[in-house]
């Protein structure tokens, strides 16, 4: 069995959070999609509360520190990246838009994405598409055409997928990443500075 890395990244503010919740639902469904294609894949949960200062003082100064550093060298490596936000005033969260600030400009590229959010009322619903798609868009991702939002009812209803398509919409997203995880070869891990030139290079034209 081949590996893969799937870095999940969590805007929740609460502990516990539903934000997370749903951040790990759609880990699980990609793990079991992938494991189901002869894949192992181990997963890297990010809970962006716990960095918050770090991603703060990153957009003040330009430069990593702390636990940041090895989030950023994780994303920059990892074959997929799982994506959710609570919704705040109709769109993602300031902690999870000043996190894609500090991300280098080329670090999603061609990155397989699965995009998910939650929120107190399904009305929130289409921040999915106005906000989140064009932004990751903008970083030249490969986002996956399911994206999942998850109300506070949700969580709530019972009964079967007819009740409450959550759980089906969450399946068939961690299987649409996983289909794009697979078909790509593994990456190879990324140093947060392995695109620095080195002072030889930088004075080698002199």
């Amino acid at each position: 069995m081949s590996d893969r890395t799937i870095v999940v990244i969590s805007a929740g503010l609460s502990q516990p959070s539903s934000t997370r919740l749903l951040a790990d639902r759609l880990a699980e469904a990609t793990v079991a999609e992938l494991a189901a294609r002869g894949i192992t894949a181990q997963v890297q949960t990010v809970d962006l509360r716990d960095v918050a200062h770090e991603i703060v003082n990153m957009t003040l100064t330009g430069f990593p520190s702390g636990d940041l550093v090895p989030v950023l060298e994780q994303v920059a490596a990892a074959d997929g990246l799982i994506a959710v936000t609570p919704v705040f005033s109709a769109s993602y969260s300031g902690l999870f838009k000043s996190f894609v600030d500090v991300l280098d400009k080329d670090a999603l590229v061609d990155r397989p994405v699965l995009l998910g959010a939650t929120g107190g009322t399904g009305r929130h619903s289409l921040a999915l598409e106005y906000a989140m798609r064009p932004l990751f868009a903008y970083l030249r991702a490969d986002v996956v055409p399911t994206a999942v939002f998850a109300a506070t009812d949700d969580w709530a209803t019972a009964g079967g997928d007819d009740a409450n398509p959550l759980p089906a919409r969450i399946r068939r997203a961690g299987r649409q990443l996983a289909e794009e995880v697979a078909d790509r070869e593994p990456s190879a891990p990324v140093g947060l500075y392995d695109a620095v030139p080195s002072f030889e290079q930088l004075l080698g034209g002199s």
